[in-house]
C-alpha cells in the first residue's frame, strides 16, 4: 500500500530514539495489562487489594488458593489438637501417626459441622480450641461464598478480534483496520470502541517518553453489536498514522489498544473487552475475507468466527 509522504514536523515529533530497545507490550492478548506498580510506601496487605485480586484471578487460580487455604487451615488445627495430648480427643488412636490423623480428619469434621461422633473434645484445651475452630468455619465458609457469587455475577464479554489488522486502501483512502464479533448470542447495546496509539516519541530536547494518540474512527458507535464490526481508522493528514513505515512503527515500538464497552442486555451491566496490535501483527494492502453467509430458506445471517482473521489480496487470491 502506498502512504502519503510524511510531513518533516510530524516525522521529527515521533522519531526513534537509539538504541531501539527490545519489543515489549503494554496489552496482552488476553485484554490484561501488561504493567507492574513498585511502591515501596503502598501496603501489600490491603484488604480491599485482596478483594480485587480474587474476584479477577482465573478460575483455577481461585479453587486452587481455596483448597490451599481449606488444607492450611485443617492442618494448623490438626497440630493445635495434637500439641493437647494424647487425652485430648476422645476415640483417638494411641500411635502418633494415626493420632496426627485422627486429629486432622477430626478438624475437617468440626470446620464443616459435620460431627460423626466418633471422637469428641475430653479436655478444656481441646473444647476451646474445637469452639476457634467452629467459628473459623463458619466465617470460612460464608466468605468464599460471597466470592463465588461476585464472581459468578459479575458480567463478561466474549468478543473476539481478528488476530491481525490492517493498512489498506478503504473507500478510497489509505485506513487501518481491524474486524471484531460478538461470540455469545447476547446483545450489547450502544457498543462504543475506541482505538489509541502507544509509542515511543522524542521531544525536541532529545527525550525520549511514551505519548497516546486517539485515532478517530470512521463509526465509533454500534447501536446493537450482534453481528461483525469492522472498525476503520481513516488515515488522512490529520492522523497521526499518517505516512508512518512498518519500519518506523518497529522502531517507536508502536502499539494500538483497542477498547470497547457496551450494555449487556442480559444484566443490563456495562462491560468492556480490550485488545492490542504490534506491527508485526499488522498487515499491508490486504483486506478481509467474508465471513458473513446468508441463509435464505431460513432467513438468518450465520458468521463464520472461524475466519474473522482471514485474509486476501485485493481482487481475490
Amino acid at each position: 500500500m502506498q502512504t502519503p509522504s510524511t510531513n518533516p514536523a510530524a516525522a521529527s515529533s515521533r522519531a526513534p530514539a537509539s538504541p531501539v530497545r527490545p519489543a515489549w507490550r503494554l496489552l496482552n492478548r488476553d485484554g490484561r495489562f501488561n504493567a507492574a506498580r513498585k511502591d515501596p510506601r503502598r501496603t501489600h496487605w490491603a484488604i480491599g487489594d485482596h478483594y480485587h485480586q480474587l474476584l479477577a484471578m482465573s478460575w483455577p487460580r481461585f479453587f486452587s488458593l481455596l483448597a490451599s487455604g481449606y488444607l492450611v487451615i485443617n492442618f494448623t488445627f490438626a497440630l493445635l489438637y495434637f500439641a493437647g495430648g494424647e487425652g485430648a480427643l476422645h476415640g483417638a488412636r494411641p500411635d502418633p501417626v494415626e493420632r496426627f490423623l485422627d486429629c486432622f480428619f477430626f478438624s475437617v469434621q468440626t470446620f464443616a459441622t459435620i460431627g460423626y461422633g466418633r471422637m469428641t473434645p475430653d479436655t478444656l484445651f481441646a473444647n476451646l480450641v474445637a469452639t476457634i475452630e467452629a467459628f473459623t468455619g463458619m466465617l470460612s465458609i460464608t466468605l468464599p461464598t460471597g466470592l463465588l457469587f461476585a464472581r459468578f455475577s459479575r458480567p463478561t464479554t466474549r468478543v473476539k478480534f481478528s488476530e491481525v489488522a490492517l493498512m489498506s486502501p478503504h473507500d478510497g483512502q489509505p485506513a487501518f483496520l481491524f474486524r471484531m464479533a460478538n461470540e455469545r448470542l447476547n446483545q450489547i447495546v450502544e457498543a462504543q470502541v475506541r482505538v489509541i496509539l502507544s509509542r515511543d516519541e522524542v521531544t525536541a530536547e532529545g527525550e525520549r517518553y511514551r505519548n497516546f494518540h486517539e485515532l478517530k474512527l470512521e463509526s465509533d458507535v454500534s447501536s446493537i453489536f450482534v453481528l461483525t464490526w469492522t472498525v476503520v481508522h481513516p488515515i488522512d493528514d490529520t492522523s497521526p498514522l499518517y505516512g508512518v513505515t512498518p519500519k518506523e512503527l518497529e522502531e517507536s515500538e508502536a502499539e494500538i489498544i483497542v477498547s470497547l464497552t457496551g450494555i449487556d442486555d442480559t444484566f443490563s451491566q456495562t462491560v468492556h473487552a480490550r485488545y492490542s496490535y504490534k506491527p508485526d501483527e499488522i498487515l499491508w494492502g490486504r483486506r478481509f475475507g467474508d465471513i458473513l453467509e446468508r441463509d435464505r430458506e431460513g432467513g438468518r445471517v450465520r458468521i463464520d468466527l472461524a475466519g474473522i482473521s482471514r485474509t486476501e489480496a485485493f481482487g481475490g487470491e
